[in-house]
C-alpha cells in the first residue's frame, strides 16, 4: 500500500508517541514501515472502533478520547486515523 503523502509526515512528526527511537527519518522509510507493519487507515472513528473489536483491542468502556489517545492511533488531517502496530 502507498500512503499519502500527508500520512506519511503525520506519522514521522508523531511516531514518538508508539516507539521510544525513531523508526524512520524519510517519508520513503515511513512509507516503508507502514507497509512492512501492515498500518491500516480508518475512514472514520466507526471504522477505527471495528478495527480495534475485530483484532482483539480491549477498547470496551473506553471514552472517544481514551481511544484516540491510543499510541496506535494516528489522528489525520483529513479526518481519519492511521493505526499502526508497534
Amino acid at each position: 500500500m502507498t500512503y499519502r503523502k500527508e500520512y506519511l509526515e503525520v506519522f514521522l512528526k508523531n511516531q514518538g508517541q508508539l516507539f521510544d527511537e525513531p523508526v524512520a527519518e524519510t517519508l520513503e522509510d515511513a512509507d516503508e514501515f507502514l507497509d512492512e507493519c501492515m498500518a491500516v487507515v480508518a475512514d472514520n472513528y466507526r471504522e477505527l472502533k471495528k478495527y480495534f473489536k475485530e483484532n482483539g483491542g480491549d477498547i470496551a468502556g473506553m471514552t472517544k478520547e481514551e481511544v484516540l489517545s491510543q499510541a496506535e492511533v494516528f489522528q489525520l488531517p483529513d479526518g481519519k486515523y492511521l493505526i499502526v502496530e508497534g
